[in-house]
């Protein structure tokens, strides 16, 4: 079990120093380790998850009971509660990262010039990764994975709330590097709750940290944005749109609403604001609403909602701007496709919004006019997961639009080299 460092300021420093050069000493071996060594120590973590669940299941007890005392709110609660069914899904996460194609040495791009050089495009590791994320301890295991497979050490800083939890998950992790033969440094858990050792990777860790990834709530990206002196990918909150076009089909419309919203409310892909066409207003607002209503949402409505479905809550200018994480929606009448789109276009965060449409015209128009990391058609909000997508996991949904888009999974985690053969070419 990972060791809790107590202490602050100075020893601090030292503390992450020490694990930003040991990172980097763990860099080349990983960037060079064959494929198979990789999927060994993967395979060899998933079977020490199952192994080890009950001090998994014993850790989490800890840091929910904590959590109750602090009073975190339900949807932060439901993201750090481990139970025996999400520890599989992490297990089963880290053997369909083995399953994948090793990005590394993947030849992307390949091409001939006039003087006879044969030009290639060649992924490669990013290098040293910096993961900073709250509450979610399934991180620990998702982005030590990924990174790994993508020929990355990754340094991760979860959040006090789940240290126990994560620092559980890591010995599995360690215990699956260990098996591989590989570099056990090659996956840190930073073993403090001081919040200096945030400072000191957002710093660079004196150079032995390449990227940082934050993943948690807006105050910690928007720290780790404005501080940090080494590149970042941005995964911003989840303000998820979902539109009902004048062409839905009702029946889809109501299904795929509620679970939208409701199958697990505190996701970042959960819709926060349902925008419905006003020509379909009086057929399908209230089916759909009364479906929410009943499986416990509160709904947040504009004026024109409130006088078609009454229990609702008048909507305000805030609403539109927020990430319930919750059983709350707000809702919306638009002059169809381009309300929509104007609305989404307004509002979003852009990381996922859908669109329940049979007409084939809107939904291109959707896909071609809006500009957000993940865009669905006739489908839930909540397949916005790397997992989903086939990546077997992902570190986050980047809403950036530099280098990472989307689920960030191995192909990513990863940067390019160019290969130049010759026959003897010199420049004239």
């Amino acid at each position: 079990m990972l060791k809790l460092h107590e202490k602050s300021g100075d020893d601090t420093i030292a503390l992450m120093a020490d694990i930003g050069r040991r990172a980097r000493a763990a860099a080349r071996p990983l960037a060079i380790a064959t494929t198979a060594a990789k999927n060994a120590a993967l395979l060899a973590m998933a079977d020490a998850i199952i192994a080890r669940q009950q001090e998994i299941l014993d850790a989490n007890a800890i840091d929910v009971s904590n959590g109750q005392e602090s009073g975190l709110s339900a949807s932060f609660m439901d993201r750090l509660k481990l139970d025996p069914a999400r520890i599989r899904a992490m297990a089963d996460g880290i053997r369909e990262i083995a399953e994948l194609k090793d990005p590394v040495g993947d030849v992307i791009a390949a091409w001939e010039r006039p003087n006879g050089l044969h030009i290639e495009r060649v992924r490669t590791p990013l290098g040293v990764v910096g993961v900073i994320y709250e509450s979610r301890p399934n991180v620990t295991a998702d982005a030590g994975a990924l990174c790994l497979k993508a020929g990355n050490p990754v340094i991760l800083r979860g959040g006090s709330d789940s240290l126990n939890s994560s620092a559980a998950i890591h010995a599995c992790l360690v215990e699956g590097l260990k098996a591989a033969g590989l570099p056990e440094d090659a996956i840190q858990l930073v073993p403090t709750t001081d919040r200096a050792a945030v400072g000191e990777m957002l710093k660079g860790l004196s150079g032995n940290l390449d990227v940082i990834i934050p993943r948690g709530g807006k105050s910690l990206v928007g720290r780790v944005q404005s501080e940090a002196r080494v590149p970042v990918f941005a995964h911003l909150e989840g303000i998820c749109h979902l539109y009902i076009d004048r062409s839905a089909d009702l029946d889809m419309a109501v299904k795929i609403a509620v679970n939208a919203k409701m199958r697990r409310t505190g996701v970042c892909g959960a819709a926060e604001t349902l925008l419905v066409d006003r020509a379909v207003a009086s057929t399908h607002l209230v089916p759909i609403l009364d479906a929410l209503r009943a499986a416990g949402c509160e709904i947040h409505a504009d004026l024109e909602v409130m006088k078609l479905f009454f229990d609702a809550k008048p909507a305000t200018d805030a609403d539109w701007v927020t990430e319930y994480l919750d059983a709350i929606i707000a809702v919306k009448l638009v002059d169809g496709i381009a309300g929509a789109i104007n609305h989404i276009e307004t509002f979003s965060s852009h990381h996922t919004e859908a669109i329940i449409a049979e007409d084939a015209r809107a939904v291109e128009r959707f896909f071609n006019e809006i500009d957000s990391a993940i865009l669905l058609h006739n489908a839930s909000t909540q397949f916005a997961d790397g997992g989903e997508f086939g990546m077997g996991a992902e570190i986050g949904i980047a809403t950036g639009k530099m280098h990472a888009r989307g689920p960030v999974g191995v192909e990513q985690l990863t940067s390019f080299k160019y290969r130049v053969r010759g026959s003897g070419q010199v420049r004239p």
